[in-house]
């Protein structure tokens, strides 16, 4: 018969363990209903071993959302390959699947926390929103977009965050008819401004000359002549 002998880890081992600790237990639960000791009792060491490593809930708070912003944000990272609706599409999934994961902490990040106003957790939700203008920008293949193309991208970005704060509410829609229906609001907000701006009039052109006939964008097209027709 043999004992088994804990391994005791490095700090940095340890502070890893207890952020992936942390982050699992604020995905389930409000940040403000997790406490220390049940940090603690998840990851096996006593209380006083927490603040060893991190000096309160809230710098632990901090670093989880670190972690869970780098995961979002990497969310948005899509081969440029295929029609634009598609790729859009895969993107939404994977944000689904985060805030289906993640929903009591990516409800806490958006609306506040523990560390609700802290430059910390502003700066953590601005990246987020940043990664994802950026990815957007680059599946549009523009650099240097104009303002009203810059609208559009970040006002979509902040309907993306609302539509999921309003789906964790209950869930009454289905999540797959929200992730079309967003990816059918982008469409949307992108003709508006094509509209009134032949830049953006022009990118929309490019966009849709390789969509195919069964994509999300083709879809919105077909949905919208039928509610005309009646």
């Amino acid at each position: 018969m043999t004992t088994g002998v804990r391994r005791r880890m490095g700090v940095e081992e340890r502070r890893r363990q207890l952020i992936g600790v942390a982050l699992e237990l604020f995905s389930r639960r409000s940040p403000d209903e997790v406490s220390i000791d049940e940090i603690a009792s998840a990851a096996g060491i006593s209380r006083p071993l927490v603040y060893h490593y991190f000096p309160g809930k809230l710098s632990l708070y901090e670093a989880a959302l670190q972690r869970a912003s780098d995961d979002l944000a990497a969310r948005f990272v899509e081969p440029h390959q295929g029609p634009l609706g598609a790729r859009l599409l895969r993107v939404m999934g994977r944000y689904f699947d985060f805030v289906d994961e993640h929903g009591p902490g990516f409800s806490a990040l958006m609306r506040g926390g523990p560390a609700v106003g802290s430059s910390t957790t502003n700066a953590l939700v601005d990246s987020v929103r940043q990664a994802a203008y950026v990815q957007i920008l680059s599946h549009l293949d523009v650099t240097e977009p104009p303002a009203r193309l810059e609208l559009v991208v970040r006002s979509w970005i902040s309907l993306a965050e609302s539509t999921a704060l309003i789906w964790l509410d209950g869930r009454r829609i289905p999540r797959a008819e929200l992730e079309v229906q967003l990816v059918h609001d982008f469409a949307a907000l992108l003709a508006v401004s094509a509209a009134r701006d032949e830049e953006t009039g022009a990118l929309v052109r490019r966009v849709l000359t390789d969509e195919p006939d069964d994509g999300p964008f083709a879809d919105l097209v077909e949905r919208l002549l039928a509610l005309t027709a009646r």
